[in-house]
């Protein structure tokens, strides 16, 4: 399980029921859910939550650097609570499930110097492709 409402709690972050709500969706491993997939998880749970209130939060969260934001397949932006643990991704290519994955190695320190052509890396994302067991 995230401690995604722990750390929102400990910045202090006004916990109205609605943000309460969205956070508690959130919250947990291997969770990459869209904007419209946790409004309707969060109408399950308050059914007044709009989907106005919804996207603002989840804005809120990001801008705060408790939540990622991220997008496998070019279209819808995913939210992942786990901004504080170095991870990268895994997507199935069949049904578009995603896991959290923790490689051996540092991506940045493993694109080569002479790959680097000057810049001054400071972050890397990697996304590995491939078929998860229900697909193959």
């Amino acid at each position: 399980m995230s401690d995604l409402l722990e750390r929102l709690r400990g910045r202090g972050w006004r916990m109205t029921s609605q943000r309460r709500v969205v956070a508690e969706v959130l919250d947990g491993d291997h969770v990459h859910l869209t904007a419209d997939e946790v409004h309707a998880l969060a109408v399950g749970r308050l059914p007044e939550i709009s989907r106005a209130t919804v996207y603002n939060t989840l804005g809120e969260m990001v801008s705060l650097g408790e939540v990622t934001e991220l997008s496998t397949d070019g279209r819808a932006k995913r939210y992942d609570p786990n901004a504080h643990r170095p991870h990268q991704h895994l997507v199935c290519s069949g049904c578009g499930v995603i896991r959290d994955v923790h490689p051996a190695g540092d991506p940045l320190t493993d694109l080569p110097p002479d790959q680097r052509y000057g810049f001054t890396v400071s972050a890397a994302a990697i996304t590995y492709r491939g078929l998860c067991p229900e697909c193959s």
